[in-house]
């Protein structure tokens, strides 16, 4: 097995973009989810309720710093966007806390699961997609680990779906089939939810090891 892609999002529900090369330590995907949009309310704004934010791209500056469709991501042109998406009083926040994670800091797909799955794999929004995988071993993958050079990977379970999966990620055509046929086909469950436990850089194309966890245990030392 090896990395096939590498995705980071920046920008909370907005497009990501794909990488070559990345660091990840205990919060993910270095530079990933930095900034969230925000309701008037003071809740979180996702694509699951503002799927326009999903027409946006971000992605990190040279200097580290998030950017949405190139622009600093505090620009008031890019607030302006956010307001007509979101609402009157809607704002983007800088948050490099764990808590801005909805679940666990990475999402890993396979290239078998995303072929069963048969849409565009950017609808599951992954950090890792892992190569050389037969149909939907995924699904065995629970609890165990991944090994990638000096990095380690815990498999915690796999991610259930939302509406945002119905969004085409180019044209946000929605297709509520495609969620159908997640909750049909795939018991509402498709990618697995990750943390990393011991970080370091990853590439595309490094090699990808299964692990049980005595092995994962052994590793880590």
């Amino acid at each position: 097995m090896h990395i096939a892609e590498l995705w980071r999002y920046p920008v909370k529900s907005m497009a990501g973009e794909r990488l070559d090369r990345v660091a990840v330590g205990a919060n993910g995907v270095e530079g990933d989810r930095l900034v969230q949009a925000y309701r008037a309310d003071g809740r979180v704004a996702t694509a699951r309720t503002f799927p326009g934010l999903l027409g946006h791209k971000g992605t990190l500056s040279t200097e580290r710093e998030p950017l949405v469709d190139g622009r600093p991501w505090n620009d008031p042109s890019v607030a302006a966007d956010v307001h007509r998406i979101v609402g009157p009083g809607s704002r983007l926040v800088h948050d490099d806390s764990p808590d801005r994670f909805d679940i666990l800091p990475l999402l890993v797909a396979t290239d078998g699961a995303i072929e069963a799955f048969g849409y565009d794999g950017r609808r599951l929004r992954p950090n890792l997609v892992v190569g050389g995988v037969a149909g939907l071993d995924e699904r065995t993958w629970e609890g165990r680990f991944l090994r990638i050079g000096d990095v380690v990977i815990a498999i915690q379970d796999l991610r259930g779906r939302c509406v945002m999966t119905t969004y085409d990620p180019d044209s946000l055509e929605q297709n509520r089939d495609v969620l159908t046929s997640i909750l049909d086909r795939f018991d509402g469950k498709l990618a697995l939810n990750a943390g990393v436990l011991r970080g370091g850089l990853l590439s595309v194309g490094d090699t990808v090891e299964l692990l049980d966890d005595e092995a994962a245990a052994r590793h880590r030392g």
